[in-house]
């Protein structure tokens, strides 16, 4: 059976109206383990060997976060640099995550038009992401495409935030059925 990890890594999830609604959707289903990164770690001191553990154990790794200034939050850096070690990442050794999954979650409190440079009709998204993705191939992890949800302060209102939710839950059965 396919386990998934959600690592969330939002600052302020307690205010985050989008992202704890998706995380509360994703934790309700039995295959998913959530792993809230502020809360776990709010000093930044990252235990290593855990959370290599929880990769380990986990076929596909989510990562949920906002983007604050074309940006991951800064503890989801951290996670990486900490934890996604030379031998056991990446390197002649380091081959512990190769064939697993990677898909991120994202949101942006500014509307899709900030994302796009010069009217142009293309998001910025795919290049602010890139060195997730970068980092997805150098440790042989399958980057999928991500998920977005633009204009996060307004998807209440406009009725944007069940939809991609269910969006979201569609996307983790779907690797959850996949062979």
């Amino acid at each position: 059976m396919k386990r998934i990890l959600v690592l969330l890594a939002h600052p302020l999830i307690e205010s985050s109206t989008i992202n704890r609604t998706l995380v509360e959707a994703l934790s309700k289903h039995e295959q998913v383990t959530t792993h809230n990164l502020y809360q776990t770690y709010p000093d930044f001191q990252i235990d290593t060997e855990k959370e290599k553990e929880l990769l380990l154990c986990h076929d596909v790794i989510v990562f949920v976060f906002p983007i604050y200034w074309y940006s991951s939050p800064s503890l989801l850096k951290e996670w990486q640099d900490c934890v996604l070690e030379y031998g056991f990442a990446y390197g002649s050794k380091g081959n512990k995550l190769h064939g697993k999954t990677l898909l991120c979650m994202t949101s942006t409190g500014s509307p899709l038009s900030a994302y796009q440079p010069d009217d142009s009709q293309e998001s910025i998204m795919k290049t602010l992401l890139m060195p997730i993705e970068k980092m997805a191939q150098d440790t042989g992890l399958n980057y999928l495409e991500p998920i977005t949800l633009y204009g996060s302060r307004t998807a209440v209102e406009e009725g944007r935030l069940a939809p991609h939710v269910t969006h979201c839950m569609d996307k983790i059965n779907a690797l959850l059925s996949k062979e």
